[in-house]
C-alpha cells in the first residue's frame, strides 16, 4: 500500500519541559510540553490537512502531544531516534542542539516519508498505560529482589520483603484490570483468546501485543517483523556476505517476544522442532531464537488477519 505524502512536514524535538519545533529551514518555535503549550503550537500549523508532525519516541514525553494532535486530526509520525541520528550523520549534521535536532527530524521526514502513527482507541490507550505501569513495577520488584540477595541485616530484609509484597499486590491489581478491560470489548477479547492459543504466548504477552502493537493483523508478515525489529538486515558488500542482524523496532514488544520464544521452544512442539532444525543446519542459538521470535510474530499476525486459530503446522514452515 502506497504511503501518503504530505506537502508540509514539521519536526519536533521533545524534552520533558519543552518542544523545539522546526516549521521550515527559517522558521522555528518553542512551546511548553503541556496542554498550555499545545494550543499555541496548533495555531502555528497553517494547513492541517496537508501537514504531518514528526517526532522521536522519547520514552513517554511525546505521548501527550501525539494524543492531542491526533485528536485535532493532525497526522503524526513517531519515529525511531536511532534512524534519525543515522540520517543526520549521513547528511553531515554532526552538531547537536535541540533546534538542530528539530530541523533534522523534519528533513528526515521529507526524505524518508515515515509511516503515520496509527490512532489508538481509548481502550488501547488505557491498555498501553496499564502495561507501561506494570513494566515499571516489575522493574522495581526486580531491583528489590536483587537487594534481598545481598542483605545481611534482618530488619532491612524485612523492609525489602514488605516492599516486594506490596509490589506483588499492585502488579496483581493491574493484571486484573487488564483482563477486565480486554474482556469488555468483544473484538479484543477474541484476539486475546486467539493469541493465547499459541503455546508460549501467555496473557501478559497477548496484552502487550494488543496494547503496543495495534497494527497486528493489518500489515504483511515482512512489515510487522520490521516494525517490531526482528527482520534480518543484510550486511553484504561485493563478494563479502556479512552476518544478518536486527535492530530498532518496538523494544517492549521485542523483549516480550523474546521471553515468549524461549517458552515456546520449551513447550510448543512445532516451534521446538523449528528451533532444532535451525540448530542442525549450523545456525547459532541466538540466531535460531530470533528466528523463533519472528515465527511467533508472523504466525500471530496471520492468525489475527485471517481470524484463524493456532495450527501446529504453522511452526513447521521453513
Amino acid at each position: 500500500m502506497m504511503q501518503q505524502t504530505y506537502q508540509f512536514n514539521i519536526g519536533v524535538d521533545v524534552s520533558k519541559q519543552k518542544l523545539d519545533v522546526s516549521f521550515s529551514d527559517n522558521e522555528i518555535g518553542q512551546f511548553d510540553n503541556n496542554a498550555k503549550g499545545f494550543g499555541p503550537f496548533l495555531k502555528r500549523i497553517q494547513s492541517p490537512e496537508d501537514t504531518r508532525v514528526i517526532l522521536e519516541a522519547t520514552g513517554g514525553y511525546e505521548r501527550p502531544l501525539v494524543a492531542f494532535l491526533q485528536e485535532q486530526g493532525i497526522a503524526v509520525s513517531v519515529v525511531n531516534a536511532k534512524r534519525v541520528r543515522d540520517f543526520a550523520k549521513a547528511m553531515g549534521h554532526l552538531a547537536k542542539t535541540d533546534v538542530i535536532d528539530a530541523h533534522v527530524i523534519r528533513q528526515f521526514a521529507g526524505a524518508i516519508n515515515p509511516q503515520v502513527t496509527e490512532i489508538k482507541s481509548p481502550m488501547q490507550q488505557s491498555l498501553d498505560a496499564l502495561i507501561h505501569r506494570r513494566e515499571q513495577l516489575v522493574r522495581q520488584r526486580s531491583v528489590e529482589k536483587q537487594h534481598l540477595d545481598t542483605v545481611i541485616d534482618e530488619e532491612v530484609r524485612q523492609s525489602i520483603e514488605r516492599i516486594i509484597d506490596l509490589l506483588d499486590k499492585e502488579i496483581s491489581l493491574i493484571e486484573t484490570r487488564l483482563k477486565e478491560l480486554a474482556s469488555s470489548n468483544p473484538t479484543s477479547s477474541e484476539k486475546l483468546s486467539r493469541l493465547q492459543g499459541i503455546k508460549g504466548i501467555g496473557l501478559i504477552t497477548a496484552m502487550i501485543f494488543l496494547a503496543c502493537l495495534p497494527e497486528l493483523g493489518t500489515l504483511s508478515n515482512k512489515e510487522i517483523s520490521a516494525l517490531v525489529g526482528v527482520a534480518p538486515f543484510c550486511r553484504d558488500s561485493g563478494k563479502m556476505k556479512g552476518r544478518r542482524g536486527i535492530w530498532g523496532g518496538r523494544a517492549q514488544v521485542r523483549s516480550t517476544l523474546y521471553m515468549a520464544a524461549l517458552s515456546a521452544i520449551k513447550y510448543n512442539e512445532a516451534i521446538r522442532q523449528f528451533y532444532e532444525r535451525l540448530l542442525s543446519k549450523g545456525k547459532a542459538k541466538k540466531v535460531a531464537i530470533v528466528a523463533c521470535m519472528r515465527k511467533l510474530l508472523t504466525v500471530a499476525n496471520s492468525m489475527i488477519k485471517h481470524n484463524t486459530d493456532w495450527d501446529a503446522n504453522h511452526g513447521k514452515l521453513a
